[in-house]
């Protein structure tokens, strides 16, 4: 059965963001170890960095001690631009896309579901515009131990 689901490629940006986020400024770290930490695919986090640092939201440094960082604050990195710098404008259907444009849908002008699409996306896209890395780091950081543990793995 399909699944309304994110994207493997969006699932694993995500992931390496965060990371990033508990690790604040104390040291780039290298697409390896991120890998490691996080359970991705090491050639295709290298892709997914690249996207990452072309948005804006992850910065390299070379050498000996380089590696990768968050370009920004966690606490201005939002799930919604980690999601758009990997797969551009998030939709649920064609009828509720960017705003401003009209739908290819040849149902669009009668259809009976285009409120329950809008008020889906609207509530989607605000869950992802109001939540940022720095959200998802505090709440892990309150979390008893054992969970963490568990949920870690």
């Amino acid at each position: 059965m399909a699944i309304m689901q994110v994207s493997r490629k969006v699932d694993y940006a995500l992931r390496a963001a965060i990371y990033l986020a508990y690790q604040g400024d104390r040291r780039p770290c290298s697409v390896g170890e991120i890998a490691a930490q996080e359970g991705i695919p090491k050639k295709f986090l290298e892709k997914i960095i690249q996207d990452l640092i072309h948005h804006g939201l992850v910065r390299s440094t070379r050498g000996a001690q380089g590696g990768y960082a968050l370009a920004k604050a966690a606490e201005q990195v939002t799930f919604k631009d980690v999601i758009e710098a990997i797969e551009g404008p998030v939709a649920l259907n064609v009828c509720v896309g960017v705003a401003g444009e009209t739908s290819d849908c040849a149902q669009y002008p009668r259809c009976a579901m285009l409120g329950v699409w809008r008020e889906a996306q609207k509530r989607v896209m605000e869950v992802f515009a109001t939540t940022t890395l720095a959200d998802v780091r505090q709440k892990r950081m309150a979390m008893p131990a054992a969970a963490v543990d568990a949920a870690t793995g």
